[in-house]
């Protein structure tokens, strides 16, 4: 696709909304610090920088599952696989609110270019894992529909957790 075509129809609606999910993540994190971004204020363990962490850790394996199947997304139950799984929804030491926006921003870029041309039937198997039914598959619209789903969640996660720690809103 060229800088000149315009994105109509359903590959637009998804890239819009995606978008507007992600700003509406990101934006909760807007003006703070790392401290604030790492802290836990919430009777949730959840922190907004783990939680931008977190959606760009999601959307990045599901654009590797789209891109190469079920092998992308294999999980070994005797590994560390829960183990890295819970350190994304944290602000690990040395990581930095910003380091972490920039790394989803990477992420967001490489999905909205995939969006532009992938082949929105292409289907792969789930991995067995679970947390997914057994033998079932996911299309690539049906995982970009989760990604957007996964994004706008976590976005009120972190209004609330936002809101807790100086009162601002991302709506309202």
């Amino acid at each position: 696709m060229t800088t000149t075509e315009i994105l109509t129809g359903e590959r637009a609606d998804l890239l819009e909304t995606l978008r507007q999910h992600r700003w509406f993540l990101t934006f909760t994190a807007q003006g703070l610090t790392d401290e604030q971004a790492a802290s836990t204020p919430t009777a949730s363990s959840l922190c907004i920088g783990g939680l931008i962490k977190h959606v760009a850790s999601v959307e990045e394996n599901w654009i590797k599952f789209i891109e190469h199947g079920t092998s992308a997304m294999e999980f070994d139950p005797d590994s560390t696989d829960y183990e890295n799984h819970a350190a994304n929804f944290r602000m690990e030491p040395g990581e930095t609110l910003a380091s972490i926006i920039a790394r989803y921003d990477e992420v967001a870029a490489y999905t909205d270019k995939l969006v532009e041309t992938v082949d929105l039937d292409l289907s792969h198997p789930l991995p067995s894992a679970p947390w997914f039914p057994e033998g079932k598959t996911r299309s690539a619209r049906r995982v970009l529909v989760h990604i957007v789903a996964e994004t706008a969640q976590h976005a009120g996660h972190a209004d609330i957790i936002r809101e807790t720690i100086d009162g601002q809103k991302t709506m309202g």
